[in-house]
């Protein structure tokens, strides 16, 4: 049974927003800074975000070549340049947001490595450098393939190398502290450990059962609007989107020592990542091996992609030297038919900011903005 005080103080909200990851907590921010007077109330299933938004490579970034120029195939130039846009701006709203030495925010390069089979994609960077720069104001994509050897890639496999001067890196677990408190300073209220099991809307408001703790029963919260940015796992209170969850592999080395290159680093069209992390590699992706298999929202290992992944690294990014595996983890995403978030209002009380596309980094604050447009759009 709940307490008066519970019933009279605790339970009612302006706004409720399910998921504490980075686009929930940017939606709490943005609507704090809309509306500086109304009670925020996030909602995270677990004791820390579950997702990607904590389990991340730490790529700060837009998108490799060979990626974007797959894009085109489906997409648009005017499309592309949205979401380029998009990106971009998501990216400037963070770093200016939190600051560069909260999220430790750095720029030692972002690269692409280009195989033999890839090479016709140096022939197209001038097409996409002009379609980027009134974005980004100036060219992204540079080869610089003269530093292969330095950086010891197996030249077999490498065939170039491209950079983009307009990309970095961060760490996802400051950002996150930082994000944290700086919603927590804006009056944003977090429950951490709360499952939300079911949504009934009314004309007057909508009631969240949330279930977590000890309680008896779940606890009926409510709000005049309810923010879903829970990504992959959005399904389970909204069925039948255009949504489908994407597991990504990681695995992290002990240090190497004299490990010649640092930056992030992608290769086959974005479904290869890697990075260099205080002397050790971070190395993540192989998704396409097994789509079926990572189309799911249960974390846990794939060892015939963490096998592919340790094969690359001996083969590709390390030949011929020695390391040990230190971690390895898996991180949860959504994608759809759409390169696009899925962002609009559901209903008249429950708006969508999800399928992020495994970009969550760079469109977390952007995506938050738009939502908390979408929410006073109502009201």
């Amino acid at each position: 049974m709940l307490s008066y005080w519970e019933k009279d103080s605790l339970l009612e909200y302006d706004h409720i927003i399910v998921g504490g990851g980075i686009t929930g907590l940017s939606t709490a921010i943005s609507l704090r800074e809309k509306k500086p007077g109304d009670r925020i109330l996030v909602l995270e299933r677990a004791v820390l975000p579950t997702g990607a938004s904590t389990r991340n490579a730490g790529f700060a970034c837009i998108g490799s070549a060979t990626e974007l120029i797959d894009y085109l195939e489906t997409m648009t130039e005017e499309e592309l340049v949205r979401l380029i846009i998009l990106r971009w701006r998501g990216l400037k709203m963070l770093r200016t947001r939190l600051g560069d030495k909260a999220i430790d925010f750095q720029e030692n390069g972002s690269y692409e490595l280009i195989s033999e089979s890839h090479l016709g994609i140096l022939d197209q960077l001038g097409r996409l450098n002009e379609i980027l720069k009134p974005i980004l104001g100036g060219d992204a994509y540079t080869v610089v393939s003269s530093r292969i050897p330095a950086y010891g890639f197996d030249p077999g496999y490498a065939r170039a190398l491209i950079e983009n001067q307009f990309e970095g890196e961060l760490n996802p677990g400051k950002m996150m502290r930082a994000l944290t408190a700086l919603a927590i300073s804006c009056r944003v209220e977090i429950k951490t450990g709360a499952h939300v099991e079911q949504m009934e809307e009314s004309p007057r408001d909508i009631r969240v059962m949330v279930s977590g703790g000890i309680r008896e029963g779940p606890i009926p919260f409510s709000a005049r609007n309810l923010v879903i940015c829970t990504n992959a796992f959005t399904s389970e209170l909204v069925p039948g989107l255009d949504l489908q969850p994407g597991r990504g592999q990681v695995i992290l080395t002990e240090p190497i020592p004299g490990l010649p290159f640092r930056g992030i680093y992608h290769f086959e069209k974005g479904y290869y990542y890697f990075r260099e992390l205080e002397g050790r590699i971070l190395f993540g992706g192989g998704r396409q091996l097994n789509i079926e298999g990572e189309t799911t929202t249960v974390f846990g290992p794939d060892r015939r992609i963490l096998d592919d992944l340790k094969e690359k690294l001996g083969s590709i990014i390390l030949p011929g030297r020695e390391f040990q595996i230190s971690q390895c983890w898996s991180g949860i995403m959504a994608f759809g038919s759409s390169r696009m978030p899925l962002v609009k209002r559901h209903s008249g009380k429950v708006i969508l900011g999800v399928r992020l596309g495994g970009m969550g980094i760079a469109l977390g604050s952007a995506i938050g903005e738009q939502l908390a447009d979408l929410v006073l759009s109502g009201e």
